[in-house]
């Protein structure tokens, strides 16, 4: 490999880790989120009954059971 095209490597490297143009359009692109993962809620069924973290008090509905307690 000469310099040239080591050259080129790096520049298409930092091309593609910036989010520039990249030679392979089928290139895996990076996930975009809407929302933290932090704040997803699990769907659980509702319940009359004690708390699943706390037994000893009735459930209140927090929703803490249903997340990552975040």
């Amino acid at each position: 490999m000469n310099e040239d095209a080591l050259r080129a490597l790096v520049r298409e490297s930092i091309a593609r880790h910036l989010g520039g143009a990249a030679s392979d359009p089928a290139a895996p692109k990076p996930l975009t989120f809407m929302g933290h993962a932090s704040h997803y809620r699990y769907p659980l069924p509702e319940s009359e009954g004690p708390c699943l973290i706390e037994p000893t008090v009735r459930c209140n509905r927090c929703g803490y059971c249903e997340s990552h307690g975040h």
